[in-house]
């Protein structure tokens, strides 16, 4: 099925965002990993895999709309020197990612490409609701209980 090139277009800048989150909570997780804060390790791997799955759904959307998923632009990677600013820096990536599937929600209405906005709605909402929550969560957790206490808390068992 032939679409609309701005919506390609608009997916391919969102892919370029969500190749970015895979390697940069990579990155952060195996830092984390390193650091033996074992609770977020599991959590950034679990989220890396889900911007995995997130990438996989727009390459085949593209391809299904007959376009070519470009898989060599990415948006620079933030990538963190302790704690607040890897949560920080991640946080912001995943507003960039909101934004820029509103923005592409937006072309697809406008471009009647009605099944693709469904399904980024569905991407919307994980994002947004889950992600950008958790990561907001966490940055207040370490203004209410201290860094000391925050790190301990991430450690595991």
């Amino acid at each position: 099925m032939k679409g609309s090139q701005k919506v390609i277009d608009s997916l391919n800048a969102l892919l370029a965002n969500e190749l970015a989150a895979i390697d940069q909570y990579f990155i952060h997780s195996r830092m984390y990993d390193d650091w033996g804060l074992n609770k977020l390790y599991e959590r950034l791997n679990h989220e890396m895999e889900e911007e995995t799955q997130h990438s996989d759904w727009l390459i085949k959307r593209i391809l299904f709309l007959e376009g070519v998923p470009c898989m060599t632009k990415r948006r620079d990677l933030l990538i963190g020197s302790d704690l607040r600013s890897m949560i920080s820096n991640d946080l912001t990536l995943e507003l960039e990612v909101v934004s820029c599937v509103r923005e592409a929600i937006a072309v697809c209405e406008l471009e009647g490409d009605y099944q693709t906005r469904e399904t980024l709605e569905k991407l919307l909402f994980d994002t947004e609701e889950d992600h950008v929550y958790w990561l907001e969560q966490q940055l207040g957790l370490m203004e209410k209980i201290g860094m000391q206490n925050y790190y301990q808390s991430q450690m595991g068992n």
